[in-house]
């Protein structure tokens, strides 16, 4: 239960954080579990989803890749997205992950392929 409330507690302080520094760009989020890693880019003013990526879709679930080698294609593939919704500036919420492993091969391969963050 303690974990859980850490984590939460992190989650919730490096939120607010980024909030109040990047007023004017989208956010980056991060949702990872054990077998699944799912990112989304969010327009914090209209509450909407702009640009999606996961690890379930058929382009990326046919690989047959370890985790951290789908986290990259994510990102890949999330960075292209954008590209075509005209988005180059977002900030990234890690939410309440910690910078290390799958989110940190993410957050590179995004900042190789053109995001600026």
């Amino acid at each position: 239960m303690r974990k859980i409330n850490i984590k939460v507690k992190r989650k919730l302080r490096n939120r607010k954080k980024l909030k109040d520094v990047n007023a004017n760009r989208y956010r980056i989020s991060v949702t990872k579990s054990l077998k699944n890693f799912s990112v989304q880019i969010i327009d914090d003013k209209q509450k909407k989803t702009l640009v999606s990526a996961s690890s379930i879709e058929k382009e990326i679930k046919k690989n047959k890749v370890k985790k951290i080698e789908k986290s990259s294609l994510i990102g890949e593939l999330l960075a292209k997205r954008a590209k075509e919704k005209n988005i180059n500036e977002v900030y990234f919420d890690r939410g309440g992950y910690k910078y290390h492993g799958r989110i940190k091969v993410f957050a590179e391969t995004l900042r190789k392929n053109g995001l600026k963050f």
